[in-house]
């Protein structure tokens, strides 16, 4: 549904964004991740026509952005970071006139209330927009991405600023949207996104660092799997039974945990299930597993471990 190939941002001498390709797929949530200044707001503008690309293409439901504009803007529901709202309007009026701006052809008395049921701002419909709250403005902002039903929806920072209900209240409606659009979802909160997308793009520094499903991260990132293993026994013997076991690539002890037992974390290759194996050499050394359990990296710790090192190399 969208096609990022090769798109680079110049100013000046910085690169907003290097050479950066990816696709979202027909629905598809896909959340753009990465700290503040990472070029996620710069790659969503592109997309949606608001900004200019120095080279590369975007590409959405067959039509380019550059050879033919109207089309793909036509496609893409927009919701920036402050959503464009005219506050001296009440919210009907203002979703009819965004209806007209937008040119959209369905029948606007019936398709207005359907979005307004949608995003549940019916009951506010005759409030004007300045008397809102926080949480109201940024449904709104979501009932005039969606007038017109576009395939895509482009989502920038959409709970900032918004209290732990109104966020959740979001999530909920995100995920819903992704029922019938294609929704790319940008944000610098790794639980929002890790929360509400199927799959999740790294950038940072411009350059796109990891793309994986959201489950699949940690693992895609380190490219072996860990073992957590508090075990009773010497550390020698201990070492010795479980670094001849096949598809093992290093062992390390973390910390003493009692009277001659320890933990240790087990780095293996992902095609090996060494936990039967490391059962049985344990228990052939004669010492015992008081807990074994995956040690792979959390969500977190994968995300700053990509960011530090894009910008070790940066330096």
């Amino acid at each position: 549904m969208v096609e990022v190939k090769n798109l680079t941002k110049r100013y000046g001498r910085t690169k907003a964004v290097d050479d950066i390709s990816f696709t979202a797929d027909s629905g598809e949530v896909l959340g753009f991740l990465g700290p503040n200044g990472a070029g996620k707001s710069t790659t969503m503008n592109i997309i949606t026509g608001y900004i200019s690309s120095t080279s590369g293409t975007v590409t959405v439901d067959g039509a380019e952005i550059l050879k033919d504009p109207k089309a793909v803007k036509q496609k893409i529901g927009y919701l920036p970071e402050i959503p464009p709202l005219y506050v001296e309007m009440t919210v009907r009026k203002y979703l009819e006139f965004m209806f007209n701006l937008k040119k959209v052809r369905l029948p606007k008395h019936e398709h207005i209330e359907e979005i307004m049921r949608l995003v549940k701002i019916t009951d506010v419909s005759e409030r004007l927009i300045k008397n809102l709250s926080k949480g109201y403005r940024q449904r709104v902002g979501f009932a005039q991405a969606l007038l017109g039903n576009p395939p895509v929806l482009i989502l920038d920072e959409p709970t900032v600023g918004l209290d732990p209900k109104q966020i959740i209240e979001i999530r909920k409606l995100i995920k819903s949207l992704g029922k019938k659009h294609t929704v790319i979802f940008s944000s610098h909160v790794l639980s929002e996104v890790s929360a509400t997308c199927d799959r999740i793009i790294v950038i940072s520094n411009g350059k796109i660092v990891a793309d994986a499903k959201t489950e699949e991260l940690s693992s895609s990132i380190s490219g072996d799997e860990k073992l957590s293993l508090d075990v009773e026994g010497s550390q020698g013997t201990v070492l010795g039974a479980l670094k001849v076991i096949p598809g093992v690539i290093r062992i390390r002890k973390t910390r003493d945990i009692g009277d001659n037992a320890a933990r240790y974390i087990i780095e293996y290759k992902k095609e090996n299930d060494i936990r039967k194996s490391v059962f049985k050499a344990i228990a052939s050394a004669g010492c015992v597993i008081l807990n074994m359990q995956s040690g792979n990296e959390t969500l977190e710790e994968s995300f700053l471990k990509l960011v530090s090192q894009d910008q070790r190399e940066e330096v």
